[in-house]
């Protein structure tokens, strides 16, 4: 540490250039970190969705769920496997290992899917979710007919076929998943005496349909030296024209789907439903991937949407207000951001009074924008966002922040001090490196002990873990950095701002310190000693005999009063030793005996 000061103060002119490039750099880069509530507490997790018509929870867990939860129990990596099976629809979540790559996962998991999808039931075929956070869903979009002129179905249509592909395109969207309204359909409602009357049954309605509505190749005709397409166009665009499709033939007589069912436009049936203020309406639920900015797709989804409305009829309405997690996360990271500019400035107050000095003030404060600019440099090469729990570490550490700067700033004072008092003064550099060296020690120390506390933050497992972690990770970075700013940045502004108090102003009181005494002595004389200390120092008492501290004119007037004060507490605290430990034994198991009742 002697070198670092050493090089320190050898590299003035290096040491200030680097400190204002570390605020730029760490300015920009805390601009440019992602923004959320809480840090990435999502587990790599693979999600398999299998749709099975007509099958009941009992048939979708023994015939679907448990196959594929078989299967998947063998993939390397993986630490749990659970399932939701539902009526018709099965749902596992294979959870991996913390730490494992999410794309290499979803390649085990699609390779064992081959294997499942031999053991389960005909027409049943298993397929990956999209990748999406636990704290995924981001806004909830209403989409709305405001006169009520458009009917549900055509709003569930705009939906799925409009604003669902549009805001698919904006990177970080991982799902948009709609809900409510009515999924149009073309139904076929068959009549079982027309069936009948026609000799039809049931399976060649089905096998006709399934073969239908579908555009097909007739290969190719070489024509005059052109080659010609044969296409079979049979895909359906109306209804007259699926009226029309031949089920079968009875006595050479072509059967027609018309003849035997009634064909219209009906909705899906409903498994549920979604309205907002009161009105009918498609909730669109936007989910996010993860590691994405929920503030920055928030702002490019509001985007999208503007570009939407006005491609959409005139009645109807995209509420984009119903939910936004990016409002809740201003609202929480604008909340802390607010601790942190009072803490600052309560910081800066308490240390003018204590100092009544703008110079060492200044100085000092320099300490809590570096240490943040070195902070926010780390999240950005860890990939840490910017949330609660790393903005909660930095508003623990404010106040810490400058300790360091304060315990280094004294000292170089007073020693400064001191040298011009004399009739040789050596030269300012030297004594700022013998001053800075006189506390390094204790500078060091203290740091590695308060640091050491948050250090069992880093063993918690689990979502503890992966919560509280970033909140140390922020305060020991920024306490570290703060480290070695005061043996660096500090001696190094001290050298040029402090040496010129003095040979300025002859070691005399600087003006703040000045005005505060003159203030002072109008309400009150400033004694040395008070009555009572007076009659204390007259006693024959070895404790009172001590002389313990010093009091400096150069003091600020609040330090000389918690130095008067400490010294009365300590000289009563020593005349009464027995009955303080006592009452220490006594406050300590209180307090043993008070934490079975402490929610």
């Amino acid at each position: 540490m002697n070198a670092i000061i050493k090089w320190a103060l050898q590299n003035r002119l290096i040491v200030v250039a680097l400190a204002a490039l570390l605020l730029v750099w760490g300015g920009y880069v805390a601009l440019n970190l992602p923004v959320d509530v809480f840090p990435d507490l999502n587990k790599p997790t693979i999600t398999i969705l299998t749709e099975a018509e007509g099958l009941a929870p009992e048939e979708v867990e023994t015939q679907v769920s448990y196959p594929i939860e078989t299967v998947m129990n063998g993939v390397p990596g993986v630490s749990r496997v659970r399932s939701q099976s539902g009526i018709g629809l099965s749902i596992v979540y294979v959870e991996f290992d913390w730490g494992t790559d999410i794309y290499r996962n979803r390649q085990l998991v699609a390779e064992k899917l081959t294997e499942a999808r031999e053991q389960l039931p005909e027409g049943v075929s298993p397929f990956l979710a999209p990748i999406s956070s636990i704290m995924g869903e981001i806004m909830l979009i209403a989409v709305t007919s405001k006169d009520g002129k458009t009917d549900p179905l055509d709003v569930r249509t705009l939906a799925d076929w409009t604003v669902r592909p549009r805001l698919l395109t904006i990177a970080g969207v991982s799902q948009v998943i709609p809900i409510g309204g009515g999924v149009k359909q073309y139904q076929a409602l068959v009549s079982p005496e027309k069936l009948k009357q026609f000799g039809v049954t049931i399976e060649d309605v089905t096998t006709a349909l399934q073969k239908s509505n579908a555009n097909s190749t007739g290969g190719f005709v070489d024509a005059q030296s052109q080659e010609y397409l044969v296409r079979n166009l049979g895909r359906f665009y109306t209804i007259d024209e699926l009226k029309q499709t031949v089920v079968a033939y009875r006595n050479n007589i072509a059967v027609r789907l018309g003849d035997v069912a009634d064909v219209e436009f009906g909705a899906k049936i409903k498994r549920g439903d979604a309205g907002a203020n009161g009105m009918p309406a498609v909730i669109m639920s936007v989910q996010k991937q993860p590691g994405a900015s929920t503030v920055e797709l928030t702002e490019k989804v509001d985007k999208a949407i503007v570009e939407l409305q006005s491609t959409l009829p005139a009645d109807i309405e995209i509420n984009t207000r119903l939910f936004r997690q990016a409002s809740f996360i201003q609202a929480s990271i604008g909340n802390v951001i607010e601790a942190l500019r009072d803490g600052a400035i309560l910081v800066a107050i308490v240390l003018f009074l204590f100092l009544l000095n703008f110079r060492t003030t200044a100085i000092t404060l320099t300490a809590i924008p570096l240490s943040f600019a070195v902070t926010f440099l780390i999240f950005y090469a860890f990939g840490v966002s910017i949330n609660t729990m790393t903005l909660g570490g930095l508003a623990v550490a404010i106040g810490e922040l400058v300790d360091d700067a304060i315990v280094d700033i004294e000292n170089i004072f007073r020693r400064l001090r001191e040298n011009y008092a004399t009739s040789d003064p050596r030269p300012a550099l030297e004594v700022v490196y013998h001053a800075s060296l006189e506390v390094r020690s204790s500078i060091i120390y203290a740091t590695i002990i308060v640091a050491l506390v948050f250090l069992p933050l880093f063993m918690l497992t689990g979502v503890e873990g992966r919560l509280l972690a970033p909140l140390g990770l922020a305060y020991i970075t920024s306490l570290v950095a703060s480290l070695f700013i005061s043996l660096t940045v500090t001696p190094v502004l001290a050298s040029y701002l402090l040496p010129q108090l003095f040979k300025n102003k002859s070691d005399g009181p600087s003006l703040v310190s000045s005005w505060f005494a003159n203030l002072k002595s109008r309400f009150s004389k400033d004694k040395e000693l008070e009555p009572d200390d007076a009659e204390e120092t007259s006693r024959d008492d070895d404790v009172d005999s001590l002389n313990i501290g010093g009091h400096s004119e150069e003091d600020s007037f609040v330090v000389r009063r918690l130095k008067k004060f400490d010294e009365r507490l300590l000289h009563s605290t020593l005349r009464h030793p027995y009955k303080v430990m006592i009452g220490a034994a006594v406050l300590f198991f209180v307090t043993i005996a008070t934490l079975p009742f402490v929610g």
